[in-house]
């Protein structure tokens, strides 16, 4: 006789299943796109074309559900405090509760008001426009050599959509009141082939990170012909497209011309042995769609290695364990997304009111601990200026009063070649 297992699930400190439904939110509740129809809708010029670009933009799709105090504070933060303009496709929009826009988890790290950023602290003491420093370690123009076997390749330097908290917000997007922003010098076919160029006479390096600004922006043609020649290098082995669009913008992933050019690109992966994924970003439950779910089922029919989901911890957004526990379910049960990172945000400036403490981020790392699969419970992940990558209980000492960490590295960076000290100093 089998013996009784005692594990009531209103016990737990999380229930499972979830109670968020996985549907499309019905665009029409939002006066401004009451009459869009669902071609419409799922057209990736309408969205694009009907993104929000300013406060006008926004009222025109709210209509009262946005408040003249909420959008005073929109403005406020447009002009005081934020670092990246306002850019939101309708698809990004219609996951906000437009009955409580205010406190919607969506909206705080999308579209910022004034009185969300701290009021005495709202910059780290080293805050800095490029935070991790990559321009510093560009190899060619876009192409950052930072770690021994890995770079990254900004192929642009705008997206579908802006977030607020962007890390490279430094480059990326239009220039804010607060931030003149950066411009690659190099036309994009000419800075594309110097990337080229430096992998083929680099065989150190096997992992290349596509991406800007997003790759959803590069026209397909473009981004085919450089994947083709990337995979064309024998000692490339893994690639990944880096896109926020596909949850933001999901409807361009569903294009035919996309997705006949990603058939070819998965096929030639597959002849060439080389491992290609795309890697998402999703913070909150509420923005995994069947849309997303759709577009994500289909990269993975032709061959792509695996989806897979790259958040940021933020507070108010996705701190809690229930927050991040939905979120993660949400994508492996709904989206077919694999929960991979989720990175401590970057000290950039006017973030301060986002960002988590380093224990606060062990905690959330404890409490989402045996819930999920071990293959699809997300990494804590410290990106540390200078060193890389670190897993959150990775570091070497930690003030909890001062609240400051140190963190070591076994590598160099192409900016450290000649430094004794870079693989014994302890890095803050």
């Amino acid at each position: 006789m089998a013996k009784k297992v005692k594990a009531d699930a209103s016990r737990q400190p999380f229930s499972y299943p979830l109670q968020r439904k996985f549907a499309e939110p019905d665009w029409t509740r939002l006066p401004g796109y009451k009459d869009v129809t669902q071609a419409q809708w799922e057209s990736a010029l309408w969205q694009r074309q009907n993104s929000i670009k300013n406060l006008k933009d926004l009222k025109t799709a709210l209509g009262s559900f946005l408040t003249d105090a909420v959008a005073e504070q929109i403005v406020a933060d447009q002009k005081e405090t934020a670092t990246m303009s306002l850019l939101i496709p309708p698809h990004m929009l219609n996951c906000m509760d437009e009955k409580d826009f205010a406190n919607d988890p969506v909206r705080r790290y999308m579209i910022p008001m004034r009185s969300d950023r701290h009021p005495e602290w709202p910059n780290h003491p080293v805050a800095s426009r490029d935070s991790l420093h990559e321009s510093e370690m560009w190899a060619t123009e876009g192409l950052t050599h930072r770690y021994p076997t890995k770079v990254l390749a900004e192929m642009i330097s705008t997206c579908p959509q802006y977030c607020g908290h962007c890390t490279r917000m430094d480059l990326v997007g239009n220039s804010v009141p607060q931030v003149e922003k950066h411009k690659f010098e190099l036309q994009p076919d000419a800075r594309w082939d110097a990337m080229l160029d430096y992998l083929r006479k680099t065989p150190t390096i096997r992992d290349v990170v596509v991406s800007g600004g997003d790759i959803a922006n590069v026209p397909i043609a473009q981004l085919e012909a450089f994947l083709m020649s990337l995979m064309d290098i024998p000692n490339i082995r893994d690639i990944r497209l880096a896109t926020k669009g596909l949850q933001g913008l999901p409807q361009h992933f569903l294009q035919d011309e996309v997705l006949k050019a990603l058939d070819r690109i998965a096929k030639r992966s597959l002849e060439r042995e080389v491992d290609i994924a795309v890697h998402t970003h999703v913070n909150h439950a509420s923005q995994v769609t069947p849309l997303v779910g759709k577009a994500v089922r289909k990269i993975l029919a032709m061959g792509f290695r695996n989806v897979r989901n790259q958040g940021v911890l933020l507070r108010g957004i996705n701190s809690t364990q229930k927050d991040m526990l939905e979120l993660c379910f949400m994508l492996l049960d709904h989206a077919k997304i694999m929960p991979y990172y989720f990175y401590m945000a970057d000290m950039i400036p006017n973030s301060e009111h986002w960002r988590l403490s380093i224990a606060e981020g062990m905690k959330l790392q404890h409490d989402i601990m045996g819930y999920l699969p071990g293959f699809a419970t997300p990494r804590v992940t410290v990106d540390v200026p200078y060193v890389g990558k670190r897993w959150i209980h990775q570091l070497a000492d930690y003030d909890r009063v001062k609240g400051i960490s140190y963190w070591t590295k076994n590598y160099r960076t192409g900016i450290e070649t000649d430094d004794a000290d870079a693989l014994t100093r302890r890095y803050e």
